[in-house]
């Protein structure tokens, strides 16, 4: 098994762009949902199938919203009923505001490893307009506290894409992030989902998104940067030093079978893919939880290899499809991409350069069945 995803659905405040499901009622369910999660996690050894745990990944929401002690009784849970003797990466993701320097060492001695921090941007006004907690100054310093108490592998979250946001604004915090010097960066493009505040700000008219210009300008800065520092753009939105790329977030795009705990969290065992259909209220209270499940047939998941393999720069390889007639199929739906140097063949591998992954949406899709 790839991992296991536990899902922390508290925030103290939410940001406009945010559609995954979270509550701030974290003062009432807080400690209900700790037991219920601890429960869940007893109950579900048989679903992902057989197999050790190589990586667990603490996701939210706001896990730092807990004590340490609090996320070290849940991988107690976790290791009660998983073969853990292969764990190689224990993610939590966390707000800067939320890591102070004690707070900082009790994780690492809870058996945290890896830190996931919601930095975002390097400039107030933009923190600011998305609504975040914390400013610049406390990002960067989240960032060097964490190394003094010893975490070695520390990534951190960037949003590009954002409103008001000129070349200068986004080349000082790409400078300003080479300086902390991440093992890893995930950097993504502000999104305008309905629902969301900033879904409604669009639909007010009070903001609209970005040219298409602008955002391909932003994106080819990012990836030359960072790329010309050393990072491998290794998938659409995340850049590593050679060695530490997310084991957790490749276990995803490899399409390994992972187990997710808790309201919203997904699941997949190679053929069902399975999630908590509950909110955080429901989950706490009921007796078990209840799932949705959507069982895969051949042609979903030929599309699902495509899809997830063509986002990473190693691309996919023929023998990743299930036989041969995928591969076939696949070799005459891509060759007149290949002609038109949309996408690459290196022999059987296929892949997309990275400086072109914010376009690859369009070349994936037309490799669906």
């Amino acid at each position: 098994m790839a991992g296991i995803y536990l899902h922390i659905p508290f925030c103290k405040r939410k940001c406009v762009y945010c559609d995954f499901y979270s509550t701030a009622q974290f003062d009432l369910y807080g400690g209900k949902y700790l037991e219920t999660a601890v429960r869940e996690i007893s109950t579900q050894r048989g679903f992902p199938g057989p197999g050790p745990v190589r990586t667990l990944y603490f996701g939210g929401g706001t896990p730092s919203l807990y004590r340490p002690a609090d996320i070290g009784r849940i991988m107690e849970a976790v290791a009660a009923n998983f073969d853990m003797a292969g764990i190689g990466e224990v993610t939590l993701e966390a707000n800067p505001e939320d890591l102070s320097p004690a707070y900082l060492r009790d994780l690492a001695a809870a058996g945290i490893d890896r830190l996931s921090i919601g930095v975002q941007s390097f400039d107030d006004s933009m923190l600011s307009f998305m609504r975040r907690r914390h400013d610049a100054a406390r990002s960067a310093d989240s960032v060097r506290d964490a190394r003094d108490a010893g975490f070695g592998t520390i990534s951190i979250d960037l949003i590009y894409g954002i409103p008001g946001m000129d070349a200068g604004v986004w080349e000082s915090t790409l400078r300003q992030t080479l300086r902390l010097r991440p093992e890893h960066i995930s950097s993504y493009h502000l999104t305008f989902e309905p629902g969301t505040t900033l879904g409604k700000w669009k639909a007010s008219g009070k903001v609209s998104e970005i040219v298409d210009e602008l955002s391909r300008e932003q994106f080819l800065a990012l990836h030359r940067t960072l790329t010309e520092a050393g990072y491998e753009h290794y998938e659409v939105s995340s850049f590593a030093l050679p060695g530490y790329r997310s084991r957790h977030n490749s276990g995803y795009w490899t399409g390994e079978p992972y187990l997710g705990i808790g309201p919203g969290a997904h699941s997949y065992n190679g053929t069902v893919r399975r999630w908590c259909d509950m909110t955080v209220r429901d989950y706490v209270t009921a007796a078990e939880p209840v799932y949705g499940r959507e069982e895969l047939t051949p042609d979903d998941r030929y599309n699902e290899t495509v899809m997830t393999s063509l986002r990473t720069a190693d691309g996919l390889l023929l023998s990743g499809l299930s036989d041969r007639a995928d591969a076939s199929r696949f070799v005459e739906t891509a060759r007149p991409l290949v002609d038109r140097g949309l996408l690459r063949q290196d022999g059987e591998r296929y892949y997309i350069e990275p400086s072109e992954f914010l376009t690859s949406d369009s070349v994936i899709a037309s490799l669906f069945i």
